[in-house]
């Protein structure tokens, strides 16, 4: 049995290699890095916080994962039995909303070393608007959106706990060690994971996708001049520099709510209908059915897999070829049938996927078929226990790192304060303007809107009448 400093070893999971793979052909490292805020409106006690976070470390495998390079250079992967670091404090009294989060936006931007080290910072915080609470820096390799809010809301529960009347102690996290073994033995070869690779194989040999672009076919056309073949059907969507910024687009509580009621009507989820309005503004601006988009799919079905932390998202692309005589309804419904299909064969790795898909059609490096990426995040705090504490106002807030290998990569999650919608667009500065996403939001959302009015409108008729 291999073992490092007396602990275990384990090898990387596909999901934990994919963020190493892209983050080895990026000059700035620190494009694995997530960096958030959670704020309250209440004084804290600092001490018991503190408490509260090395109890959240205990409780959290994951969060005491450590990466190490044998002489090969081949990453391996091992949990630590505690972590004694100091928890630092930072006051921002004296300092502007925006001088203060310029700073963490700054800690964002420094990448972790991976050899034997932490690979999250947790920094306690007290804001210039009298809100206090955590900033929490984690290597994506070792985390994703959904353990990190789980992770940050196992600290307020732990604090709440010790701190106020009436709320529960949490319930325990699962072991990251577990459902990594799981992970490893699927990975090894087993029925499931045969299954998923015929699937995804059959769904790449159907047919030869189409790039779609932001703004109409010129990225294409351009690729096909370059190229000399006319016929192509992959472009460049990234530019030379991975240089990124994140621009905000925010829908107001009552629209939301409006997207939200249609999904339970019909029973679909918001990412359906995110996917839809996505597909429709691209049907729209380049004349194909036939279009192609990156979904994030998080594998967080069981319990364990809910609670065991680490990173899991895989990421493939998702097609649809839906004419504009269908209804938008029977567009949604087509997506959700499809999506669930997919999730079925999720644990697939996607490296492989794209692999295979570029052998196939002979694309060359930097050609893809697919404009951007999307990620629904529907987790929030104030789910399962957080409405308990009485109404105490509280901020989330996410800092952009500096960085993206791709060109769009869009994130829609609920806001805290009053659960619309933040539409983060993280992109490269000189692939995509400003401009343009303004203009795909304001399509977006109109065709979201006009189709869940009118749901039995056909797509063709939705096109038109934005």
């Amino acid at each position: 049995m291999h073992t490092r400093k007396g602990y275990k070893v384990y090898p990387l999971t596909v999901a934990q290699k994919f963020h190493l793979y892209y983050q080895d052909f990026c000059p700035k490292k620190q494009v694995v890095n997530i960096g958030t805020s959670l704020t309250i409106e209440v004084e804290l006690n600092w001490d018991e916080l503190k408490k509260a976070i090395y109890k959240a470390y205990e409780r959290c495998e994951s969060m005491r994962l450590r990466l190490a390079q044998d002489k090969e250079g081949n990453w391996y992967q091992y949990v630590v039995e505690k972590e004694e670091r100091d928890i630092e404090f930072v006051d921002f009294s004296g300092k502007t909303m925006e001088e203060a989060e310029s700073i963490m936006r700054q800690w964002t931007e420094v990448p972790f070393a991976h050899q034997d080290k932490p690979l999250n910072r947790i920094v306690m915080i007290h804001m210039p608007d009298g809100y206090n609470g955590i900033y929490f820096l984690a290597d994506h390799i070792t985390m994703d959106a959904q353990s990190l809010i789980c992770f940050m809301k196992d600290i307020i529960e732990l604090y709440c706990n010790a701190n106020y009347e009436g709320i529960e102690y949490p319930s325990e996290m699962a072991s990251y060690i577990e459902q990594l073994q799981k992970d490893l033995a699927y990975e090894a070869g087993c029925k499931a994971k045969t299954r998923d690779e015929e699937f995804f194989r059959k769904l790449i040999e159907s047919s030869e996708p189409i790039y779609n672009g932001l703004d109409g076919t010129r990225k294409l056309e351009e690729e096909r001049k370059k190229t000399g073949e006319p016929d192509l059907r992959a472009a460049v969507n990234v530019s030379d520099s991975v240089d990124s910024a994140l621009d905000i687009f925010h829908l107001e509580e009552e629209p939301t709510r409006r997207l939200m009621s249609f999904c339970e009507k019909y029973h679909v989820s918001l990412a359906c209908l995110l996917i839809m309005g996505l597909r429709t503004y691209f049907q729209k601006m380049n004349g194909n059915d036939d279009v192609s988009i990156n979904t994030a799919i998080a594998r967080r079905a069981t319990l364990m897999e809910k609670k065991s932390g680490g990173t899991r998202i895989h990421s493939f692309p998702f097609r649809t070829i839906i004419s504009e005589d269908k209804t938008f309804l029977e567009g949604i419904y087509e997506i959700r049938d499809k999506q669930n299909e997919m999730f079925r064969h999720a644990n697939y790795n996607p490296v492989s996927y794209f692999a295979y898909r570029a052998q196939l059609y002979h694309t060359q490096n930097g050609q893809t078929y697919e404009p951007m990426s999307l990620t629904y995040q529907p987790l929030t705090l104030r789910e399962k226990g957080l409405d308990k504490l009485g109404g105490i106002k509280y901020k989330t807030k996410w800092y952009p790192n500096g960085a993206t290998t791709q060109g769009m990569y869009l994130t829609v999650m609920h806001r805290s304060d009053d659960n619309g919608l933040d539409f983060n667009f993280e992109h490269q500065i000189k692939a995509v303007s400003k401009k343009e996403l303004e203009y795909l939001y304001y399509y977006l959302c109109k065709i979201m809107f006009k189709g869940t009015e009118n749901p039995n409108l056909p797509i063709g008729d939705i096109m038109k009448l934005i």
